[in-house]
């Protein structure tokens, strides 16, 4: 079907959306009946003539997380297409709606369809909830997500982590992280065989650690809007997940060890015969150093071999 779809056809493609979701179809058949929508470019007047947006909304917590994310993916176009072509606008080339009447006929308007002062009702697409807390307190708990969809406590409850992370200072409806979670755990259980094992697990917790990390928004951002796919984003190494800032880090002071390991080191000899106050044992390294007039004695520096407690007396 092309991007003139009219809202006949789209009321059609909404029903038996809902027909296959009901009766329990494969996912691939959803997957088959979302594919044409993805080309539709969509208007406030069609979706609300059409309620296509209910239809697709309720995919979104299908336990497939394919379809789920696709769901996602088309409200958001909608929501974008409404904005952009305003007020009650028509995508281009499309049909009015059967039994639609223009202003000054005869005809009656619904009254779904218009408010008293002749402006369209804004109810074409489900609003999405709002978190309710500070973002840095965001968690499953506070934003009253549900992460009990596979049947396996142990995926559920790595779901609910990469949620935390995922939406963590972050300004994302909860209706759009979950799904992007999920897909995130099941790319993990899919390369792991399919197993909750402790590599699994290890690896939810690494990916947890690094979302969680206030500095790295970036890597939130980039696997929430999609620019990281699930599937990459589950294996990339522990470098890959840092932040620019953090490597940066690592490589300065990579470069300050490498420096100071190729520096000559002053050899101290070992005394038996000085006892460390801490520890109580004779293995003690000195050295002496002139700190004062050439008529005072020298300063002995000491560090006990065995626990590093460090004194000096001259």
């Amino acid at each position: 079907m092309a991007s003139t779809m009219d809202a006949k056809q789209l009321s059609d493609a909404g029903k038996q959306i809902v027909k296959a979701a009901e009766g329990g179809d494969p996912s691939s058949t959803l997957l088959h009946l979302l594919q044409p929508l993805q080309k539709f470019t969509a208007t406030e007047d069609l979706l609300r003539q059409s309620k296509i947006g209910i239809a697709v909304n309720k995919l979104r917590q299908n336990k497939d997380t394919k379809v789920a994310q696709v769901a996602s993916q088309l409200i958001n176009k909608w929501k974008v297409d409404v904005k952009g072509s305003g007020k009650g606008g028509k995508a281009a080339g499309s049909s009015p709606a059967p039994g639609a009447q223009k202003a000054g006929t005869n005809g009656t308007s619904s009254p779904a369809s218009s408010k008293p002062d002749g402006g369209v009702k804004k109810e074409a697409l489900p609003a999405q909830r709002k978190s309710t807390v500070a973002p840095e307190k965001r968690t499953i708990t506070t934003d009253e997500v549900d992460t009990k969809v596979t049947g396996d406590p142990a995926r559920d409850s790595c779901i609910g982590l990469i949620y935390n992370g995922l939406a963590y200072l972050s300004p994302a409806s909860p209706d759009a992280i979950l799904p992007v979670a999920r897909a995130v755990e099941q790319a993990a259980y899919e390369v792991h065989g399919r197993e909750t094992s402790s590599d699994y697990k290890m690896k939810i917790r690494s990916l947890f650690q690094n979302l969680k990390m206030k500095g790295n928004t970036g890597l939130r951002r980039d696997v929430l809007e999609g620019e990281i796919e699930p599937r990459k984003f589950v294996t990339m190494s522990s470098d890959e997940l840092k932040s620019a800032e953090k490597r940066a880090q690592d490589a300065a002071l990579e470069k300050e060890n490498m420096k100071q390991s190729m520096t000559a080191q002053e050899e101290k000899a070992i005394s038996t015969t000085m006892t460390c106050g801490k520890c109580r044992q004779s293995r003690v390294a000195y050295t002496q150093a002139q700190t004062r007039a050439a008529d005072e004695p020298m300063t002995t520096f000491c560090e006990c071999v065995n626990c590093g407690n460090r004194w000096k007396f001259s």
